[in-house]
């Protein structure tokens, strides 16, 4: 490689690196909750006194609750990224992070006592969540894309999936904080003031992503889109260096030409087929592995240090299978490594509920649900959002990309909701020990890798602007 090259590659990875940060608040913010989820329903929940499907019922919500605010924000993302540009979006996001963190620790600032509100202060907690969320939900959008708009062609696949690795990084890396602070003291303790330490320590990598925002650069196809076009230029040669700047700008500018055309401009099926990605990346029940980890771990008879601490294994095979994703996306292509994962997640879903409704439950277990993590990593995970961010033609990318990215969500909600429903409903549990929402995943992660396999188009090599040869347009 040429030293322009690497001056290019240089700068586009540091620009990655800084909306990457959008993705570790991502993932931290979505696992934080993880290991405040007993204090939680200690604290706001159980003195209500309510049934057990009422109780499971806002359990579900609360512990979901911020999901709610990712579907608002992802619905919004579209639009705030196309008129106040990918960096300005991505500072909102990072003042919701902040705000949302420290009222989630404290709720009752406003309405009693910290510590003695209770019950009273469920309302301002979940409306803390759901802001936090609307950050999320910006950041799941703004931040593949705004990477996916700088990058080289030839190694965008690569910086698109380091976002998913800032995504694993920052649960990885909550997991770590929530054990450290749930070892700091006894049971008592972390109910009366762990469970805060744990949702406050989210303010500090917001504060950083907001303050390196400050410097970044925006988008050069957002340039264009707002008639920058010197400074467009500018940035391509910072970014690919003279000889493809002019070239790159003309490509920009042609797929921009005709940006206030129909969403269905290029058919439905291109949406359909976007919708569908995000929906299956949930309902393949990721999430409420993620935030339900140690009840999961729980469930298979592990004490409260123990599950935390097997949480964190979790984690770090989350992070190594991420880690290979990246360097096997631009090689393999998008497809296979779908279709790998979704296989790989169906036999690991499936032997994790026979191991659940056999009362197996020993390190086979634990090793299915480890395999099952590393299929996802693998796969789902981050090449789901690389080929969103690559899949819509520019021309109608913004909007369809937060219609996806909300459908996300929402599924996320659906999953997420309806996993404390069935794992605590006393007659699933009866016929099946724990194990049913695993056999759902299963059959559900079999259809998302033959969706794949007969549906989704390979987009690998191809560069942003001829996407749209890929679709049939309606002129």
């Amino acid at each position: 490689m040429n030293p322009a090259s690497r001056s290019s590659h240089s700068l586009a990875t540091r620009l990655t690196l800084i909306a990457n940060l959008g993705g570790l608040m991502f993932g931290y913010d979505t696992a934080v909750i993880s290991g405040a989820v007993d204090s939680i329903d200690r604290y706001f929940i159980a003195p209500l006194a309510l049934s057990e499907t009422a109780r499971d019922t806002l359990s579900g919500f609360t512990i979901s609750s911020a999901l709610i605010g990712c579907v608002i924000g992802a619905a919004m993302a579209g639009w705030a990224a196309d008129r106040s540009g990918r960096r300005k979006t991505l500072m909102l996001a990072a003042v919701l992070f902040i705000v949302s963190s420290i009222g989630a620790a404290l709720p009752e600032i406003g309405f009693g006592a910290i510590g003695a509100a209770g019950p009273a202060a469920l309302p301002a907690f979940i409306l803390y969540r759901i802001l936090g969320g609307v950050g999320i939900g910006i950041a799941s959008m703004v931040s593949p894309m705004y990477i996916a708009e700088i990058a080289p062609g030839a190694i965008r696949g690569r910086l698109v999936s380091y976002n998913q690795m800032a995504i694993v990084v920052g649960i990885v890396g909550v997991y770590f904080v929530n054990w450290a602070i749930a070892g700091a003291g006894d049971d008592a303790w972390v109910h009366a003031v762990g469970w805060r330490l744990m949702l406050a320590s989210a303010a500090l990598p917001a504060a950083l992503l907001l303050l390196l925002l400050l410097r970044a650069d925006d988008s050069p196809r957002w340039l264009v889109l707002k008639a920058r076009d010197d400074e467009a230029r500018s940035l391509l040669v910072r970014l690919a260096g003279e000889v493809e700047a002019d070239r790159a700008l003309a490509e920009i500018r042609q797929s921009l030409v005709q940006h206030t055309q129909p969403l269905l401009h290029f058919g439905a099926g291109v949406v359909i087929i976007g919708v569908l990605l995000s929906v299956f990346q949930q309902a393949v029940g990721i999430n409420a592995v993620l935030y339900y980890a140690p009840l999961i771990f729980r469930n298979m008879g592990a004490g409260g240090q123990t599950a935390l601490l097997q949480t964190v294994l979790v984690g770090v095979v989350n992070l190594l299978a991420t880690v290979l994703a990246i360097f096997t996306v631009d090689r393999w292509g998008r497809k296979p490594l779908l279709v790998l994962g979704g296989f790989v997640m169906a036999a690991a879903m499936a032997a994790l509920s026979i191991c659940f409704a056999s009362q197996a439950l020993g390190i086979g277990a634990l090793l299915a649900m480890l395999v099952y993590v590393a299929g996802f990593a693998l796969s789902w995970g981050p090449v789901t959002w690389v080929l969103l961010a690559e899949i819509f033609p520019n021309s109608i990318k913004g909007r369809a990309l937060s219609l996806a990215v909300a459908a996300q969500w929402l599924a996320n909600i659906a999953v997420s909701w309806s996993f404390r429903l069935f794992d605590g409903n006393s007659r699933l549990i009866a016929h099946f020990h724990h194990g049913f929402p695993y056999a759902l995943y299963a059959a559900i992660s079999l259809f998302a890798a033959i969706f794949v396999l007969r549906c989704v188009p390979e987009t690998k090599g191809r560069s942003l602007e001829s996407v749209a040869s890929l679709w049939k347009r309606r002129d």
